[in-house]
């Protein structure tokens, strides 16, 4: 069980690739994935948004006693529909907050991030994570405080594998 507040993010990438959820790894998990030496709360995916993976993702869901994070705290799963679109869905589970992320602020879903992608395995499980690039491309975009926080170490991070490569 996650700490509360924080997601078992390594317990929710098993499940959503056990479940044969096609998604993208976004955001601060992303980063820590790549390595960078920084924490995140959440889980950020951007997931296909085909009505047969989201029939997928929403049974896992389902499972997962997902609801939509919001202040009234109501408590509502998310729907289908919501899911199917380009917007934010913020949810709690009981491994964690997770995110489904139709599409990112610069408009970009599944099918354009997919070329700007690179799969991982970590402990057995095999999913797709946005590149370090991209990643810091997206952070800049942002402008968010906490984005802004990050850049310099993800910077860092690239230079660093960019060295280790030549």
């Amino acid at each position: 069980m996650p700490s509360p507040g924080h997601a078992d993010v390594g317990e929710l990438l098993r499940r959503l690739a056990d479940a044969g959820v096609e998604f993208i790894v976004v955001g601060g998990a992303a980063a820590v994935l790549h390595g960078a030496p920084i924490t995140t709360e959440d889980l950020d995916i951007v997931h296909r948004r085909s009505p047969e993976n989201v029939s997928r993702l929403r049974a896992l869901l389902d499972e997962l006693d997902a609801y939509v994070r919001e202040l009234a705290n109501r408590r509502l799963p998310p729907q289908e529909s919501a899911l199917l679109g380009d917007g934010h869905v913020l949810l709690s589970t009981r491994l964690g907050p997770l995110d489904c992320l139709g599409t990112l602020i610069d408009g970009r879903g599944f099918e354009e991030l997919v070329s700007h992608s690179e799969s991982i395995q970590d402990e057995g499980v095999e999913f797709l994570v946005v590149d370090l690039a991209t990643l810091i491309e997206l952070k800049t975009k942002t402008g968010r405080a906490k984005d802004r926080l990050m850049l310099p170490v993800l910077i860092a991070l690239a230079e660093q594998l960019e060295d280790s490569k030549g």
